[in-house]
């Protein structure tokens, strides 16, 4: 009797603990939802987040504080470095939290986490959103845009593979072309000067500007990326964007008084080179046509 007794105390306890972790869980997509773009919380509730939250997600209610706050350490080693399987599905879930709020559901809250909790998340959609978030809370909330102390070491980030490189890495541009986007496709002519003002503040990875990365060649996935266009190639998605950030530097260049040399190395050192790689970007013509001119000269 007394081992019944105990098993049923031991049943109850872990049921009160999940119980728990789901109204945390709910309650840091709730906070995620109200300051994640331009609300400010106040200083003394940021002095208090972590604290209220059980033990076993201090690691989520960490890396939730940082993407609200304003000049946030998202940029520090502890939050990039990619966390372990268990943290990522927390984060993870937290998010769908937070869309789950943005728009009129038939489902709750509390369902949703509970469905998701037995649901096993593809690993790269999981690092997929983390970095999401992580660049997100760094263009939200730490302006002006300067990524020109910053000098990713993709080795030293505990990525699992070539894959979780490339996520990081277009990621990351993913926002950098964010930047400069507006100056590029809004006023007619595009507004180079400011545009390029940006450009010169791009990351550097592994020591690098940033367009010598090209370690893109990735076994390519796919993910819901845009909710109304379904399942969706990562490599198609991402890969184009990035591709319209390297020709908006190639214009720039051009217009801002870019040396020949600049222009080569842009050219040559970036995959804007790489026919193979043409299939993932709607730019395929523009792309050939630049070096079927190159050639000609």
């Amino acid at each position: 009797m007394k081992q019944v007794l105990t098993f049923v105390a031991v049943f109850l306890f872990g049921v009160s603990s999940l119980g728990q972790n789901n109204a945390a869980l709910i309650k840091l997509g709730k906070a995620y939802n109200n300051y994640m773009f331009a609300n400010t919380p106040e200083k003394k509730y940021l002095k208090k987040f972590v604290k209220v939250y059980p033990s076993s997600l201090q690691q989520e209610a960490e890396f939730i504080k940082e993407t609200i706050s304003t000049k946030n350490q998202l940029l520090k080693k502890e939050f990039l470095v990619i966390p372990d399987q268990a943290v990522l599905k927390n984060i993870y879930i937290i998010q769908e939290v937070n869309l789950l709020l943005s728009e009129e559901s038939e489902m709750t809250a509390d369902e949703l986490v509970s469905q998701l909790e037995k649901t096993a998340i593809p690993r790269y959609e999981l690092v997929d959103n983390y970095y999401e978030m992580l660049f997100t809370g760094v263009g939200n909330k730490n302006q002006p845009f300067d990524f020109s102390k910053s000098d990713f070491n993709l080795e030293g980030l505990g990525l699992g593979d070539e894959v979780e490189q490339g996520i990081f890495f277009l990621k990351c541009m993913n926002l950098c072309g964010r930047s400069i986007w507006g100056y590029m496709n809004i006023p007619k002519p595009p507004n180079t000067a400011d545009a390029w003002s940006l450009i010169k503040k791009y990351p550097k990875f592994n020591g690098e500007v940033y367009y010598k990365f090209t370690d893109l060649y990735f076994k390519d996935f796919k993910m819901v990326i845009v909710e109304e266009e379904g399942m969706q190639s990562y490599k198609s998605y991402y890969l184009n964007k990035y591709y319209e950030t390297l020709l908006s530097h190639l214009i720039c260049l051009h217009e801002e008084g870019g040396t020949e040399a600049d222009i080569k190395n842009l050219l040559l050192g970036s995959i804007l080179k790489d026919h193979k790689l043409y299939q993932y970007t709607q730019y395929k013509e523009v792309l050939e046509s630049i070096f079927q001119t190159k050639e000609q000269d």
